[in-house]
């Protein structure tokens, strides 16, 4: 098991300009997570959230970069604010362009 309370989870397949996809802040079992905060590249997405998950689309080259999430962990024995590794988010140009 991952040492992270938080996990983003963000699907494994190429994404293109125009696709919707959804990233998903999970935590271990036997834990809870409230107040979710999604970040990209370090700033707050808020406003944007809705529960553990964050709905992009559709897809611009700008969504590219790192996205991270935090949020309040619960368990039986404490509770804490923990934020999640980041993670890299590639789209890439239907015409192939790749990176902006």
């Amino acid at each position: 098991c991952p040492p992270d309370q938080l996990v983003l989870q963000v699907p494994a397949r190429a994404l293109l300009e125009g696709d919707t996809v959804t990233l998903r802040c999970r935590v271990r079992k036997d834990t809870s997570v409230t107040w979710v905060r999604f970040y990209h590249e370090g700033k707050d997405l808020e406003g944007t959230v809705r529960g553990t998950e964050l709905s992009l689309s559709p897809l611009q080259l700008h969504h590219s970069h790192r996205y991270r999430c935090g949020g309040w962990v619960s368990s039986s024995l404490s509770e804490a604010w923990e934020k999640s590794a980041p993670v890299r988010v590639t789209v890439r140009s239907e015409c192939g362009d790749g990176e902006p």
